[in-house]
């Protein structure tokens, strides 16, 4: 069923809005990295996250908590449009705590959000390309691969056109507008080199709300996929073989960077990553080393490279920002199941270290 029928169906119901009620749905992520949710019933139209009430969760579920201590408690952090119910209906991304009022093992985000509130001042831009691929549930295999062996040798695939070429279009412009809905800043999208493969990209998004507006969108594809009935994986390497992997290229740039001669700027802090390659590494994704390999546009996760317009290198400089001489860098390194709090929270780290 699409998004849009599954909003025909609901609008036969009495408008909440008349009875002076909204759904709120409580987001988070779960010990395993992926989105849970529930749903809350409040009685004012919130304008911001932090009007909405603390809520707790079975952590036990989750992989959060033991059985016999199981609650978590999640809080409120940002507030978007709920695209699936409409009206004044919202989702709110949450951030986990432990009883005692504590960051969750598995809250990244506070740490991040520490980082980024110390050098709130150099105004950081980040931007994220999420790539995953569409799996159909009854043939376990890629959406719109064969049934038996394998789709023609990648190629034709990327930002292709066609029957043939493309599958799930559907699902991947659905996801499209009910981003833009919720207010997530989605700069754009295109299919990618292996068939039923798709890249979205959120940004640019200034310090916290990468994180923010990666995971919601996360949780929008999920929601959308489902009701077409096909899965999204991010895993890094969907598919064996001779197939591109999944990454999320993680564009960044402060202000200095931005500003004449900000290639000055931007080496230093290519030059501070590379001193921390394997700390980097250690929170880019899980099941990176079957993707990075140095073959399928990737450096090798042991080796750190740079360099302009290289799409083999740890780190791209873009050759319009070779160019210009300002602008911002990509790593490439992380994998397509990051955490971006984690990715974006290292390379602020690694950017801001003492010059020795």
């Amino acid at each position: 069923m699409s998004v849009l029928s599954n909003n025909t169906i609901l609008s036969k119901y009495l408008s909440l809005e008349q009875r002076g009620q909204v759904q709120i749905e409580y987001v988070w992520i779960d010990g395993m990295n992926n989105v849970r949710s529930k749903t809350r019933t409040i009685n004012f139209v919130p304008k911001s996250a932090s009007e909405l009430s603390e809520w707790n969760f079975d952590g036990s579920s989750t992989g959060q908590a033991e059985g016999h201590d199981s609650d978590v408690l999640i809080q409120p952090v940002a507030l978007y449009s709920d695209p699936f119910r409409g009206g004044d209906n919202k989702l709110a991304l949450c951030a986990t705590y432990n009883p005692d009022g504590t960051p969750h093992k598995t809250n990244y985000r506070h740490a991040c959000k520490q980082v980024m509130d110390a050098h709130a001042d150099s105004k950081p831009w980040f931007g994220i390309e999420q790539e995953y691929m569409f799996f159909d549930p009854e043939t376990a295999k890629p959406y719109g691969w064969p049934k038996h062996g394998f789709p023609a040798p990648q190629g034709p695939f990327y930002c292709g056109v066609g029957a043939g070429k493309i599958f799930g279009r559907d699902i991947v412009e659905a996801h499209y507008r009910a981003c833009l809905y919720a207010g997530v800043n989605i700069s754009g999208v295109n299919a990618e080199v292996a068939p039923g493969q798709y890249e979205y990209q959120v940004g640019p998004c200034e310090g916290i709300a990468m994180g923010d507006e990666l995971w919601i969108s996360r949780y929008i594809l999920e929601r959308v996929a489902e009701d077409f009935g096909i899965i999204v994986s991010i895993h890094p390497k969907p598919v064996k073989g001779d197939w591109n992997g999944a990454g999320c290229h993680t564009n960044f740039s402060t202000e200095a960077m931005r500003q004449e001669n900000g290639i000055v700027e931007i080496e230093k802090a290519i030059n501070k990553m590379a001193k921390r390659h394997l700390e980097h590494i250690a929170v880019y994704g899980e099941d990176n080393d079957q993707r990075l390999t140095g073959r399928h546009e990737t450096g090798h996760i042991n080796d750190f490279s740079y360099g302009v317009a290289n799409r083999g290198a740890s780190i791209r400089i873009p050759r319009h920002v070779g160019k210009e001489g300002k602008g911002y860098l990509e790593d490439r390194r992380p994998a397509s199941n990051i955490d971006p709090y984690r990715v974006t929270g290292i390379i602020m780290e690694s950017t801001f270290l003492p010059d020795n």
